[in-house]
């Protein structure tokens, strides 16, 4: 008896593990979850370009939701994790190792060169891809640094686009630069001089603050002295609209011009009825130009149109997840080697990346402002301008869909 009472106790004790076992299998998920982070500044002077940036990748994540994308045989829920670097180096790289810690699968961002340099050897390192959608410095991308991307164009190409488009259309003979002493602003200021010395266009030495500054007044009566044809800044909206606001009204008479951080239309806001006739440029398409698809979602999800980089921040959440679902993978080890290769759709324009994480052929837009708003007036790609209407007129397909042409 007791030998059976022991050859029972065995039996449903093997009953009882089966049991769990099978709870156990019932009871695993049969949702695989993604994270994916987004990283800009939400907070401080830039926070509208920031939280437009995060738009783009929330409205990618959550229309990926809706579609019940399977991978690995899971239906998948991916999760945006957002976060504030507030445009600040240190900031970025405490959040991108907090990232790396949540284990995220990818990252969109950061929004700026300055903290998107520094971060990227935080993702590399823990081999986790990274796309930005708006950082421009190429050093970014020039470290040979594994899982890097951008999908928007560098500054060494945005630099000649705006200094060109300035030597050909307003023929300055003096010109002087400022910048905010950022990895973004200075860098893209280095490289409109290059441009414009190699033009023959007198430089003046250069002028500096910080991207914090917001009193220009000692820098620009200095310039005034000098009587330059043209101004240009590489900075941000917050800072580049008091410096062009007080400009004008300490009566400098030049062309103020930009580079992407300042061609919004917060520039109408900031500077007033002086930012009429500015010129600045971007480093892809305008927004108003991106497929109509994304900007009607856009509008519906957000209720007001994207400012600036929403269109490539959409699209850089976008190739992450494609590359997920071509691999059927969200370990990026098996999804990186497809990233790099992809040939991709998107809301503006095809994409695809040269060896060393770039976006192929990215498209310059120039802009000028008037009332307040923003008009693209020329685009530029491969060194050839054309008109922004002769642009569009391409085709009576979308704008976005012309760039794919």
């Amino acid at each position: 008896m007791i030998r059976s009472h022991f050859g029972v106790l065995a039996i449903a004790a093997m009953v009882g593990v089966s049991a769990c076992g099978e709870d156990k299998k019932a009871q695993a998920p049969a949702t695989l979850t993604i994270a994916i982070g987004s990283v800009a500044p939400l907070t401080g002077g830039i926070a509208h370009l920031g939280k437009d940036n995060e738009n783009g990748a929330r409205l990618a994540v959550e229309e990926a939701n809706a579609a019940k994308i399977r991978i690995g045989g899971k239906e998948t829920a991916f999760e945006l994790l957002a976060e504030d670097d507030q445009e600040d180096a240190k900031v970025g790289n405490t959040v991108a190792q907090k990232l790396v810690d949540a284990k995220v699968a990818g990252v969109v961002g950061h929004l700026n060169s300055g903290t998107s340099i520094p971060a990227s050897n935080i993702y590399s390192g823990a081999n986790i891809p990274m796309i930005t959608g708006s950082a421009t410095n190429p050093e970014l991308t020039e470290r040979g640094l594994k899982g890097v991307f951008r999908v928007v164009g560098r500054d060494d190409q945005q630099g000649p686009a705006v200094a060109n488009y300035l030597v050909a259309n307003t023929k300055p003979k003096v010109v002087a630069i400022i910048d905010d002493a950022t990895a973004y602003g200075k860098g893209l200021a280095n490289e409109v001089e290059k441009t414009l010395t190699a033009a023959g266009v007198k430089v003046l030495a250069r002028e500096q603050g910080t991207n914090k500054t917001v009193d220009w007044k000692a820098v620009l009566t200095k310039l005034k002295g000098r009587a330059p044809d043209a101004v240009f800044y590489g900075g941000m909206d917050s800072t580049a609209g008091p410096l062009l606001k007080q400009g004008k009204e300490l009566g400098v008479k030049a062309v103020f011009s930009f580079g992407d951080g300042a061609c919004t239309d917060k520039m109408g806001e900031f500077a007033g009825s002086a930012a009429d006739g500015l010129l600045c440029s971007q480093a892809g398409i305008p927004p108003q130009a991106a497929s109509k698809k994304f900007l009607d979602a856009y509008k519906k999800r957000f209720n007001t149109d994207p400012i600036l980089y929403a269109p490539f921040t959409y699209d850089a959440a976008n190739l992450l997840i494609e590359a997920m679902k071509q691999a059927n993978s969200a370990d990026p080890a098996r999804y990186l080697p497809v990233l790099q290769k992809i040939d991709f759709a998107g809301a503006t324009g095809r994409i695809s990346f040269d060896e060393k994480g770039d976006r192929k052929d990215a498209e310059m837009t120039i802009f000028t402002m008037k009332g307040g708003k923003l008009l693209p007036i020329a685009i530029i790609k491969s060194g050839k301008t054309v008109k922004y209407e002769d642009f569009v007129a391409q085709s009576t397909a979308p704008a976005a869909d012309v760039a794919k042409k």
